[in-house]
């Protein structure tokens, strides 16, 4: 059985924080049932961009402060750290790493933050698509791996949670790569779970006090879900958390190829809840974002004609120019370089774009919206 725990949590404030992440490493037979004493620890934070906490995009830094405090009294080592998108260098991490809180943490506890932007190839002899990939180095070294991700919706993978929160441990823009090459929501998130079977995670922490519905990862808006979880399965904790937002999660990519894998059971039999019910938690209203992809027409005709049908009724980034302030990130971050930099700001060629939403995940000021033809909504 794969056991998921649940508790609630209203808000950030330490001692609550603190109070319910004990119980739920309890619920699940104690840390150190898990993690070896003394040993080298790489916490995966989520920080896909440079956001403030309050804006809820990135996992709360009091989520890390008390896991952190936790390992500590473990004796082990710890290491902080993500890959952001965008580049992979000093600068651009310790940016990240300040406006999202995380800095200030390591710094009162005087644990280390991941600087060392060294890459390395590694073989993944059991991936579906992947059977090498290039990781960022410090999550090889790391004894164990502690996946601290956050509840949210995803305007190109539906949902985001522990099992797309590895795909952080591709370097900078290295991840632009893949949705370039794999711009089908099937091949990317069958990636994503080749990634996270590769790091294959001690535990996940979930951050669901604050989370974020919408136009995920970074542009949607936040949501009050209260609630913390934590598994030893990445796969299993995604299942849970989208029930726990009232989304179907066969409706979701990487559940859907995880349930292919054999990762998890189609009826979910095989998770086990522990902690507090779930009934009572679900936010019913809990806004989910359209998934780009459009499968109904798989297999029914030729695959060139529904490249073409998919490429018309998929969404597509379109800039507010009352919001950008033309700083080209979406340039800069965009895998085949399509959006071109002019005058009046940021010109996006639709014809050669592939929809991996880069533009839209990336602006700082959520000046890229995502529209959809209305025959797509109706369908």
């Amino acid at each position: 059985m794969k056991e998921v725990s649940l508790r609630s949590c209203d808000s950030y404030k330490y001692e609550e924080v603190k109070s319910q992440l004990k119980k739920l490493l309890h619920d699940l037979g104690g840390l150190e049932k898990y993690v070896k004493k003394n040993s080298t620890v790489f916490i995966k934070m989520n920080l896909v961009a440079k956001k403030l906490p309050e804006e809820m995009a990135t996992t709360h830094p009091m989520i890390l402060k008390i896991m952190a405090e936790q390992l500590l009294e473990l004796g082990c080592r710890v290491i902080v750290g993500d890959s952001p998108g965008g580049p992979y260098t000093k600068a651009s991490l310790k940016g990240v790493y300040k406006a999202c809180g995380i800095e200030k943490v390591c710094e009162e506890l005087n644990i280390k933050l991941n600087y060392d932007t060294s890459e390395i190839k590694v073989e993944n002899n059991n991936g579906k698509i992947l059977k090498y990939m290039t990781v960022i180095k410090p999550i090889v070294e790391a004894d164990h791996v502690i996946n601290i991700c956050k509840l949210k919706t995803h305007a190109m993978a539906t949902f985001t949670g522990g099992v797309k929160n590895l795909f952080g441990v591709i370097p900078g823009v290295k991840k632009a790569e893949y949705h370039f090459k794999m711009p089908e929501v099937k091949d990317f998130t069958e990636s994503l779970v080749d990634i996270c079977a590769f790091v294959s995670p001690t535990l996940t922490i979930m951050d669901g006090v604050v989370g974020m519905e919408g136009e995920g990862p970074t542009a949607g808006m936040p949501r009050k879900i209260g609630v913390l979880l934590a598994s030893p399965s990445p796969y299993a904790i995604d299942v849970i958390a989208c029930k726990l937002i009232n989304l179907d999660p066969l409706k979701v990519p990487t559940v859907q190829r995880s349930v292919e894998r054999n990762l998890i059971e189609k009826d979910f039999s095989d998770i086990c809840l522990l902690g507090e019910e779930l009934e009572d938690k679900v936010v019913k209203d809990f806004k989910i974002p359209s998934n780009k992809s459009i499968s109904f027409l798989r297999g029914r005709v030729p695959r060139n004609i529904e490249i073409f049908i998919n490429k018309k009724l998929a969404g597509k980034p379109v800039i507010n120019y009352k919001e950008c302030v033309k700083c080209g990130v979406c340039s800069r971050v965009c895998p085949p370089k399509v959006i071109e930099m002019k005058e009046n700001g940021p010109n996006i060629n639709l014809d050669n774009c592939i929809r991996c939403f880069c533009c839209h995940e990336l602006c700082p000021k959520k000046a890229v919206d995502l529209k959809r033809p209305f025959i797509f909504r109706f369908l």
